[in-house]
């Protein structure tokens, strides 16, 4: 009986090569299966898997593209969408999809970074809420069991990190002093919205018109009595160093109560309540109120039972900035920062819910008061580069904000391009934003175009991408003619009716086919001429 002489194995890189002998033999395989060596039976000297590290590049390479980076599809497709890709991908998948930046990253790079073990911290992501963090707790999971790969470079010590600049990162901000807050609405209005007032003349803060602010604000006083009289014990009481009430004031979210506030309790309660807050912790609904949890409603459900202050400080999630589109130019207004911020209430059985830092700025903090803040820098919502390219702005309710900037930017920069903008609320009488404001950039020749939308002036409603379609033949012409087209808002309702609506209008107006159509916006998106700031 013969046997077949074994496969030959050969070593492509030298002993020189300033590897070690585990990423040479790596390397050896890598180069074997791209140069189709394995075909011929050849192999590595050294244990190697170049097929599969060659299917991972492939993966890499082609994964480029993230269909589910879109806020408005539920987490459940979103992660559908992602299945089979690379875990740092699904990491991605499970984000709020806003690159909004609270969470200091935008949704790829956070992703990136915990799974490349550059950052440990889930619970940052501030829309994604309680189901983002579940979901990247078990994909975490995933990352840990996984077996370690050798390094594919020699290894060399990284350069050391260089702190964020001052202001430009909500790990380092600085401090700019609360001047004053207007009323937007009149009298009538079912909403509350402020105009906003910040200096920043000796913080060192800069920006550029489409830009957001990072607002770290404190939570409400008398919310934080109220958790402080549920746990049970003194205010005063120390907490690393620092009393409870100012631990609770400053340091912790008293938001949604989080599954470890409920774990904690399954673990000093017995009977039913242990599996009630087993339950909870494990994300089940066993009252049907858990969506209406905030940490006291979650202490209050436990009354009587007793765990640690400290142990309850430790399970809270850390109370993270708000970011919110700056509504003013620095060219316009050097030295200062304008927001436009909704006061957000709701009532949640016989309590009434406050919003952390829109009640912050809209009530509790005083002119002269200092504000941690830092800037965010846009991702692509900026000017055009030429000031003579027209621009049409759809920004509905505080969607206006960045468009006030652009406004105000374009007159102290004398821009010769034509500005268009759609704005819509309520009730013209009460929720026109800004109204003397734009009347003035009207008769200055600045605002060429104001199309107006008000949803309850009227039995039928009316929205801004009604007005749109109304004013199609023009809107079209302007597209033709160069224009960027920016939205601002909310995102899974509004920016989905205002794109459907310009698909309309380009097809009607454009002689196109819908897919024709839709084409043609999805090209205006990939040119940097069709960009959106929503949420």
């Amino acid at each position: 009986m013969t046997h077949s002489p074994p496969p030959p194995k050969i070593a492509l890189l030298p002993e020189s090569a300033p590897f070690t002998p585990e990423q040479r033999a790596w390397l050896d395989g890598f180069f074997i299966a791209a140069l189709g060596l394995a075909d011929a039976g050849i192999t590595a000297l050294g244990p190697q898997d170049g097929a599969a590290l060659m299917a991972d590049v492939a993966a890499a390479d082609e994964d480029d593209a993230a269909p589910w980076h879109d806020q408005t599809l539920p987490l459940a497709e979103r992660l559908k969408l992602a299945a089979g890709r690379p875990l740092r991908r699904r990491m991605m998948a499970a984000m709020g999809q806003q690159d909004c930046g609270q969470c200091g990253y935008n949704c790829q790079d956070y992703a990136d970074a915990i799974a490349a073990g550059k950052e440990t911290k889930l619970n940052l992501c501030v829309p994604g809420g309680k189901d983002t963090l579940r979901t990247l707790k078990v994909l975490y999971d995933e990352l840990l069991d996984a077996p370690a790969a050798p390094a594919l470079v020699p290894a060399t010590p990284e350069p050391p990190q260089t702190a964020p600049a001052a202001g430009r990162s909500r790990d380092a901000p600085v401090e700019a002093v609360f001047v004053s807050r207007t009323r937007l609405n009149k009298p009538g209005s079912a909403k509350q919205t402020w105009h906003i007032e910040l200096d920043i003349g000796d913080s060192g803060l800069d920006y550029v018109v489409g830009d957001c602010l990072g607002i770290f604000p404190t939570n409400d006083p008398a919310l934080v009595e109220a958790v402080i009289k549920a746990l049970g014990v003194p205010g005063a009481l120390p907490i690393g160093g620092r009393p409870l009430r100012g631990v609770l004031t400053g340091s912790v979210s008293l938001g949604a109560a989080p599954d470890a506030l409920f774990q904690l309790y399954s673990y000093v309660t017995g009977g039913e309540r242990r599996q009630k807050a087993k339950a909870l912790a494990s994300g089940d609904d066993p009252d049907g109120d858990a969506k209406t949890l905030d940490v006291l409603a979650g202490i209050e459900k436990f009354a009587g039972v007793r765990p640690d202050p400290e142990a309850v400080i430790e399970v809270l999630e850390p109370l993270q900035p708000r970011l919110y589109s700056i509504a003013s130019s620095p060219k316009a207004s050097p030295g200062r920062i304008a927001l436009t911020v909704d006061a957000v209430r709701y009532p949640v059985g016989k309590r009434m819910r406050l919003g952390v830092a829109s009640t912050f700025l809209g009530e509790r903090v005083a002119p002269g008061q200092r504000v941690k803040a830092y800037v965010q820098r846009a991702q692509h919502f900026g000017l055009p580069p030429d000031p003579a390219t027209p621009i049409i702005m759809i920004g509905p309710g505080t969607g206006v904000a960045p468009f006030r900037a652009f406004l105000h930017e374009r007159m102290a920069a004398k821009a010769p391009g034509r500005n268009w903008l759609f704005f819509g609320h309520q009730h013209r009488d009460y929720d026109f934003f800004y109204e003397d404001e734009f009347a003035g950039l009207r008769a200055a020749h600045v605002l060429t175009r104001l199309s107006l939308a008000w949803s309850r002036d009227d039995t039928q409603k009316f929205y801004v991408q009604d007005r749109m379609r109304e004013v199609g033949r023009d809107l079209w012409a302007w597209l033709a003619d160069g224009a960027y087209v920016y939205v601002c808002g909310e995102a899974k309702h509004m920016a989905k009716d205002v794109e459907r609506a310009l698909v309309d209008i380009v097809a009607q107006f454009g002689a196109r086919s819908t897919a024709e159509a839709i084409a043609f916006v999805g090209d205006l998106k990939k040119r940097g001429r069709y960009r959106q700031d929503v949420y």
